[in-house]
């Protein structure tokens, strides 16, 4: 065996998203902040990004999240996400991944009951409580960046579709959230590529006819997902997030569920201190809770907090052969989804 690159990775899974943690072999990113490094890899060097996601070192249904060192003085870790289509500011079910590694991995000491660990992300400053018995990790809290409804009810002219309404909102990334009622569709397995088709669709038209940017933090502009919403027989919130080029995320989604609080906080009907359950399309769950209101650039906006589980399955180390031809990886549409024009 001759490998010119070595990266070593625990992998866990967050109520069922796999987010993959780079342990170790990247020593840094170029940049002063994590939004800084960030921007670097989706604007000037995606290399890192395409070696550790594609395949035959990756595969479509995980995220892959490099540890850096951290900027800000009052972190224990910073990361950034890598999918399919670049590198993330934020994520929820990737948090809960990430601190449930670094505690049972020893990276960071655990404490119990209870183990404070602030995460650097290029969204801002994350606060986890992970509760903690027997050394497991056994759920992570985490207070989610100030979110706030964007454009509600927003009418887009879809190709196939017609016209299709949708809320944009900003959860830590932005979001596209629409009603599956509109296509006589329910969240459900076996609509899983239907809802694909359609939400990258909806994708493609909403970056090209609203205008979606952030007010203070450079580089996040236009929405990174479309996200199914509805609610099961029982009430409880359900929802799909479409991540291209064309797959659902299996966990219920904490930056799409802090998108979708503050589109029902802005219509009343959520509450400020309320809690709700919110199901994935596998039924696997995060609670989710309005803990305050806040402003963003004088947007009204809301601290979500998101609760779940996550699990240790695995430790996994990947390199490079000098003479493999495939040293950036492929997509093939079989697996990935074929919505190619939405990768940045």
């Amino acid at each position: 065996m001759r490998w010119k690159k070595t990266i070593t990775m625990v992998e866990a899974h967050a109520e069922g998203e796999v987010g993959r943690i780079v342990t170790g072999g990247v020593l840094d990113v170029p940049g002063r902040t994590m939004l800084d490094k960030m921007n670097h890899i989706n604007q000037v060097d995606d290399s890192l990004r395409r070696f550790l996601v594609n395949e035959p070192r990756g595969c479509a249904q995980m995220s892959t999240n490099l540890l850096l060192p951290k900027t800000h003085s009052d972190a224990d870790a910073a990361y950034m996400i890598f999918q399919g289509d670049k590198a993330h500011a934020m994520s929820g079910s990737n948090s809960i991944c990430l601190v449930t590694v670094l505690l049972e991995t020893g990276m960071v000491e655990m404490v119990e009951p209870e183990t404070i660990v602030t995460l650097e992300t290029p969204a801002g400053l994350v606060r986890a409580r992970a509760a903690c018995k027997d050394g497991k990790c056994e759920r992570v809290t985490l207070d989610m960046p100030p979110s706030y409804a964007d454009q509600l009810d927003a009418v887009v002219e879809v190709e196939g579709l017609g016209k299709v309404t949708v809320d944009i909102a900003f959860g830590g990334i932005f979001y596209g959230l629409i009603d599956p009622a509109q296509f006589g569709l329910r969240i459900t397995p076996e609509n899983a590529r239907k809802l694909v088709e359609i939400g990258c669709r909806v994708h493609r038209a909403i970056n090209a006819q609203l205008e979606v940017r952030h007010p203070q933090l450079e580089g996040l502009e236009g929405i990174s997902y479309t996200m199914f919403v509805s609610h099961d027989d029982d009430g409880t919130m359900k929802g799909a997030t479409i991540l291209p080029p064309g797959r659902i995320d299996r966990s219920p989604c904490g930056t799409g569920n802090s998108a979708r609080l503050a589109c029902m906080h802005a219509r009343g009907l959520v509450a400020e201190g309320s809690t709700h359950t919110a199901r994935s399309v596998i039924d696997s769950t995060f609670e989710v809770t309005v803990t305050g209101t806040t402003e963003v650039a004088g947007r009204p906006a809301i601290l979500p907090r998101v609760s779940g589980r996550g699990w240790v399955h695995g430790i996994h180390q990947i390199g490079l052969d000098p003479s493999d031809p495939y040293p950036l990886g492929y997509m093939v549409a079989d697996c990935w989804g074929d919505a190619f024009d939405l990768l940045s």
